[in-house]
């Protein structure tokens, strides 16, 4: 029998303090309303009646490939952030699971929108709370034809919330269960990219593909990286001002293998800095690439990223 675990229990007793990519406290704490946990839902409030008429957008031209829609401070407006993101010109959503009480959540949000997507999975941080009975629940969430990745994933070697070795054994083990359920992986890697890399080729992840979600590693890693047939997706910090390095990497990266993303409510662009992220902002990361391959249009990169994104998570 599968065990479920309840989003709000089970967050409860784990309550996070950085974002997956160890933005402060400090900085998460400005940007947004302090919640218990980064990951939390209130189910409530994606119980609500559901306002046709954001079904009713034309089609555009972005898809946000990393959120966390789920999040708690989305609760008191989550409606309105879709909305919002749909008028400016968001046709499709990847939301991403972390734990199980995430994955479950993901997946009531990908049920509940047709244009909303989900992953699921355990984010290095998070796998000590691995239980037995988890790999047995993501079998059975990976049914739903709604769930077209798993991730993320990975290893985080910056704040060892986990320890190593634990999330190397986790590490190998979702790789494998994520070909055994042949869904491609979404990768989380900090400070961890020589063993990241090397796990990714024991375990034959390029027979699946992936992702390098919220790409901030270097040249090696991003060739490493490509050369497996895995995508590289760029988000907010692509316009910080203090990314020159990373601008040189995405300014050499062939535009067909790379996705973007906004990993909202963290990492807001520029120019909304010190505001909550939001999928909507997604479109800030499309004009920087679009600025660093002066060659394309604005158009051409929304294009490009869309349909990287289709071929990569098999979206119609």
């Amino acid at each position: 029998m599968l065990c479920f675990v309840n989003p709000l229990q089970f967050r409860k007793t784990h309550p996070r303090k950085l974002s997956p990519h160890g933005e402060s406290v400090t900085n998460a704490r400005t940007e947004s309303a302090a919640v218990e946990s980064s990951y939390a839902i209130v189910h409530r409030s994606i119980e609500l009646p559901l306002d046709s008429s954001l079904m009713l957008r034309s089609p555009t031209m972005l898809i946000d490939t990393h959120t966390h829609l789920d999040d708690a401070r989305y609760n008191e407006d989550r409606e309105a952030v879709i909305s919002r993101a749909r008028d400016a010109g968001v046709e499709t959503f990847l939301t991403i699971g972390c734990d199980v009480a995430t994955s479950q959540a993901a997946v009531a949000l990908a049920e509940r929108y047709p244009f909303i997507y989900a992953s699921i999975g355990v984010h290095p941080h998070e796998v000590k709370h691995v239980r037995d009975n988890w790999y047995d629940t993501f079998r059975h969430l990976a049914r739903n034809k709604n769930v077209v990745a798993y991730g993320e994933i990975g290893l985080d070697y910056h704040y060892n919330h986990s320890s190593p070795k634990e999330q190397r054994d986790r590490f190998r083990e979702q790789i494998q269960l994520a070909r055994e359920l042949a869904l491609p992986v979404i990768i989380h890697t900090r400070e961890a990219q020589e063993d990241t890399i090397a796990i990714l080729k024991e375990e034959k992840a390029s027979e699946i593909g992936g992702v390098f979600h919220c790409f901030s590693g270097d040249a090696w890693l991003a060739k490493e990286a490509l050369d497996l047939g895995f995508y590289l997706s760029f988000s907010g910090i692509l316009t910080f001002q203090n990314a020159a390095p990373l601008k040189e990497i995405a300014k050499t990266m062939p535009l067909d293998r790379v996705l973007i993303e906004t990993d909202c409510p963290y990492l807001t662009p520029v120019p909304y800095r010190g505001k909550r992220n939001e999928p909507a902002y997604v479109s800030q990361v499309a004009k920087q690439l679009a600025t660093l391959h002066s060659e394309l249009s604005l158009e051409e990169v929304q294009r490009t990223t869309t349909v990287n994104a289709r071929r990569l998570f098999k979206i119609a």
